[in-house]
């Protein structure tokens, strides 16, 4: 199988996670500086077979888009474009900060490695993929009770 990597896009870094190839585990891999985010992908995807792309998608809390969102449908558009193979989907990415915040407390990560912004996005990015594995497993066993 392939993998599925996800973008937590920011207007400085992107934090970036991928599966393992079973598509069962996520795994941070790494933050970029957003300019050179279709650089880094370029290479990953010559290094690894990637199935989908997905993008963290910012809205506020009345689902309203947040003020990067044209920008992100624009990189959404651009993977589509250059790499028709992969699938590119966005997925909602609410509270994916605050979740990684916590994740590290919990973590017992130091106060001092807490401020690294380029973790939380990495951490970010790996919540939001696990979230996308998740809702899929839900969906594909709820399709799999309706028509078995």
């Amino acid at each position: 199988m392939s993998r599925l990597l996800a973008i937590d896009y920011g207007k400085k870094r992107t934090g970036i996670a991928v599966s393992d190839p079973l598509q069962l585990i996520a795994n941070g891999l790494t933050t970029v500086s957003t300019a050179g985010l279709f650089d880094f992908l370029h290479n990953y995807f010559q290094k690894e077979k990637v199935e989908r792309v997905i993008i963290g998608l910012p809205r506020q809390m009345n689902y309203e888009a947040s003020e990067t969102l044209p920008e992100i449908e624009r990189i959404a558009d651009r993977l589509r474009k250059r790499y028709p193979e992969i699938e590119v989907i966005c997925y909602d990415e609410r509270f994916t900060s605050k979740m990684a915040q916590q994740s590290m407390i919990e973590g017992g990560v130091k106060r001092k490695d807490r401020r690294n912004k380029a973790l939380i996005d990495e951490i970010s990015a790996t919540i939001i993929l696990q979230g996308y594995m998740e809702s899929r497993a839900y969906n594909e066993e709820k399709e799999r009770r309706i028509n078995p």
